[in-house]
């Protein structure tokens, strides 16, 4: 496996016009904010650098992102969180998704996603046309994946097709005590369930719609007004895969979901950079 070069902030503060972070695994955890997280976002704003959070997770709109995140002690505003959440909206208008039934898998702030997409946000007990899965909190869990299970069966007995929808292709995310399963994890089941039952059928898998896809980061760059971006990331086959996919510089940083020799037979995922901690480096 060839060497990364390792970077500090300074280096990225000085050599970028705008730098994206993931939020999980990055710049916080379930519980609070990671170690330099606070100090360097401060930082940023203090000497006027431009920075976003370019995040997978649907589960909580800008508004609602950001007030947590400042409870943590992170200044980061709504309009610095672009999330795979938003992305549902533009999807469902290019695939004439509007007015459908749409069953929610995930907490109160998906179904506000899917009812600004245009779509009626129904519980997965109802009969739907269209399933989202958008977090793994916000409902019972086993009771939930039962039911969209028998549900979908259902339907593809009878010929149907319902489009599967998954903002969040994470398949876990860093908690203070290690790691829980989130969306991508959630959809692997669905998926391996309808897959053996259909095993000609084309139409069992989901539509992912946030990283690696390029669809954020062409967002952040929108935003930003520069493609003289880095992303800042703790998992490969998301973050920095799909930063390589945009055409964009990236860093993985220490102590998050991936380790490095865990890819060494995917070189077209590797991080422009490696980045051992947050802190200021004088």
């Amino acid at each position: 496996m060839q060497a990364i070069p390792v970077v500090t902030i300074d280096d990225l503060i000085e050599g970028y016009e705008a730098l994206l972070f993931d939020a999980y695994g990055v710049l916080v955890h379930s519980e609070g904010p990671l170690p330099g997280a606070c100090e360097l976002l401060a930082r940023l704003r203090q000497i006027g650098k431009p920075f976003y959070l370019v995040t997978n997770s649907a589960a909580h709109l800008p508004e609602h992102a950001a007030f947590r995140y400042q409870r943590f002690g992170l200044p980061v505003e709504p309009e610095q969180i672009i999330s795979s959440g938003a992305l549902l909206k533009p999807y469902f208008a290019a695939n004439n998704l509007q007015g459908t039934r749409c069953a929610i898998l995930g907490p109160e702030d998906t179904y506000r996603y899917v009812q600004q997409a245009g779509a009626l946000a129904v519980p997965p007990a109802e009969d739907f046309d269209i399933l989202v899965i958008g977090d793994q909190v916000g409902f019972p869990f086993l009771e939930s994946i039962d039911t969209v299970l028998s549900r979908l069966i259902s339907k593809f007995d009878r010929g149907l097709s319902p489009p599967l929808i998954l903002p969040n292709p994470d398949l876990i995310y860093p908690k203070a005590s290690g790691f829980g399963i989130t969306c991508g994890s959630m959809a692997m089941i669905i998926e391996t369930v309808l897959k053996q039952r259909y095993p000609d059928r084309a139409d069992t898998r989901f539509v992912h719609l946030g990283k690696p896809e390029t669809a954020l980061f062409e967002e952040a760059a929108r935003r930003a007004g520069t493609q003289n971006l880095v992303m800042i990331g703790d998992q490969m086959d998301t973050d920095i895969r799909g930063a390589s996919r945009y055409g964009i510089d990236s860093v993985l940083v220490s102590g998050g979901v991936a380790e490095l020799r865990f890819y060494a037979h995917h070189p077209e995922w590797w991080p422009t950079y490696r980045l051992p901690h947050l802190q200021h480096s004088l």
